[in-house]
């Protein structure tokens, strides 16, 4: 028996994986679709291992991996996604994940990464090894903006093209205090210091036009 932590933003989704899990045996310990409570409970509750999508609305599951990492947790993370590119499941190793399933993978599949993750083994099956090459063989750079979400993605190309916090609040129905907090966080995961700087970055990595 494996204890599991589920980190998913869609809620039928994650009682599907809980309903199978607990079928095989396993122990689901907790789930959230927020990247700061989903470590610290899968932490707290002593899971093992955490299934966890890239896509969490409008944050991301590259920000879990990067809260693992920094809090050096225990917990292995078993990346399951939809996301078959290759620069995500770069991404993804670069950050820690201990394994990689897609989420058109039977039970099977899944099930044996479980397995492979939790004893200590790393997972990625012939199809995530074939995008694991495509990545090391890639001659582009590396994606700077991979571990941004949609909405922080929306917010620097607004950013860039020269809207104040409270054009893009507007928008977005978001506050200007809220956009701030995003602007600030985009900054700090793109190491860059002011909005001149990241707007040379935005063109130079092909998000926006110069």
């Amino acid at each position: 028996m494996t204890r599991i932590y589920l980190v998913d933003d869609q809620l039928i989704l994650r009682d599907g994986l809980q309903a199978l899990l607990e079928a095989a045996g396993h122990e689901v310990v907790g789930a959230s679709s927020d990247p700061t409570e989903s470590v610290v409970e899968a932490q707290q509750r002593q899971a093992q291992v955490m299934l966890l999508d890239l896509g969490l609305g409008e944050r991301s599951g590259f920000e879990v991996l990067q809260e693992l990492r920094r809090r050096s947790s225990p917990v292995r993370a078993l990346v399951l996604t939809m996301s078959a590119q290759p620069r995500h499941v770069a991404e993804s190793v670069r950050l820690g994940a201990s394994g990689y399933v897609l989420k058109d993978a039977g039970a099977p599949e899944l099930l044996a990464a479980i397995d492979t993750v939790a004893s200590g083994r790393r997972y990625f099956g012939p199809q995530v090894a074939d995008l694991a090459l495509q990545a090391l063989t890639d001659d582009s750079p590396p994606d700077r903006f991979a571990t941004l979400s949609p909405r922080e993605r929306q917010i620097v190309t607004m950013v860039v093209n020269g809207l104040s916090s409270a054009a893009i609040g507007t928008q977005l129905h978001l506050s200007p205090k809220t956009v701030d907090t995003y602007r600030s966080r985009i900054m700090t995961k793109l190491g860059v210091n002011g909005v001149p700087a990241l707007v040379r970055l935005a063109v130079r990595e092909g998000l926006i036009e110069s």
